[in-house]
């Protein structure tokens, strides 16, 4: 199967930005992938186990396209449209940001979603049970396990300042605040809660900047698809300032990081890319109940805690899926 790289020209001619490769064969049914992360953000193997369970392999009897704007999602409407005009089988999307995106773009070709927030809420679907309208898709509990995030800095560090790393555009494109029931929980565990923002690499040095200023001692990090995939980047940063820090995404903690605990992202891979390939069998998002990815898993570094010069509760470390030492 050969794959090509294509480049799109948009705001007003000033960016060229690249946004697709693409797997094509004649007659096959394409499923367009939006997401609002890196280049590869949807490439791990669990989503094509999912397609594979429901009988479809990429390149024998469909074909995968991609779209990425690697935080850039001010991007995501043109390329939901971009997957509409050529008229994709389905829509598979990664983020709030994605989703809405092709939800505006288009109220009949079938999109199948991943998100961190209730659906329902956003305005994705009439209810879990019964999405309604050509959308359906896997949810987990990224909003509600923030908080936990929170807690677990808490566990750890002898902190009364604290901070929260948020992605601006999450809520300037979808209207939905990450980090909104944060403040609340700060309060009922005493501690003093600053949120930060970041919407590019170049917000970082500002932000630990700012971190060493307030003497913050800890830091959560808030799930999105452009932090979630600079992971590596924030835990070194985190380790040089001193800094313990907790992320939902996994590799934060493999990277370096203090902490991370949320959703292996696999499951909802695995999901999405099941109900992908049974709407191309034939099924309707309509009668497809939104999923809830419920495994949930906390990886402490122990490594970092000892570099750190914290002391993890042995109780905490029981309890951690993976002790990184």
């Amino acid at each position: 199967m050969m794959r090509r790289r294509r480049f799109i020209t948009l705001l007003g001619g000033a960016a060229a930005w690249p946004f697709a490769a693409r797997g094509q064969q004649a007659g096959l049914p394409v499923i367009g992938i939006l997401s609002g992360g890196p280049p590869g953000a949807y490439a791990p193997p669990e989503f094509r186990l999912g397609l594979s369970g429901a009988g479809f392999e990429e390149g024998r009897n469909v074909a995968l396209e991609y779209h990425w704007v690697d935080g850039r999602y001010d991007l995501l409407p043109a390329l939901a449209a971009d997957f509409v005009r050529r008229r994709v089988a389905v829509i598979v999307t990664s983020g709030i940001s994605a989703t809405l995106a092709a939800k505006g773009a288009t109220s009949t070709i079938p999109i199948v979603f991943q998100v961190g927030i209730d659906p329902v809420e956003l305005g994705l679907v009439a209810s879990l049970n019964r999405p309604g309208g050509n959308v359906t898709g896997v949810t987990s509990l990224n909003r509600e396990l923030l908080a936990k995030r929170l807690e677990l800095v808490r566990e750890v560090v002898p902190a009364t300042v604290v901070a929260a790393l948020v992605n601006p555009m999450i809520e300037q494109n979808a209207g939905s605040n990450p980090a909104r029931d944060l403040p609340a929980a700060a309060r009922i565990l005493g501690l003093q809660l600053h949120v930060l923002n970041a919407s590019a690499e170049r917000d970082f040095d500002a932000v630990f900047a700012t971190l060493v200023q307030l003497r913050a001692g800890g830091l959560v990090i808030t799930a999105d698809a452009f932090l979630n995939s600079r992971s590596a980047q924030l835990a070194a940063l985190a380790l040089r300032h001193g800094l313990p820090a907790v992320s939902s995404y996994r590799e934060f903690a493999t990277a370096g990081g203090l902490m991370s605990y949320g959703n292996g992202a696999g499951e909802s891979l695995r999901l999405t890319g099941v109900y992908a390939g049974r709407i191309l069998k034939g099924e309707k998002p309509a009668d497809l109940p939104v999923q809830q990815a419920t495994r949930v898993e906390l990886i402490i570094n122990l490594k970092t805690a000892k570099a750190l010069g914290l002391a993890v509760p042995p109780s905490l470390l029981a309890s951690a899926d993976e002790v990184i030492e």
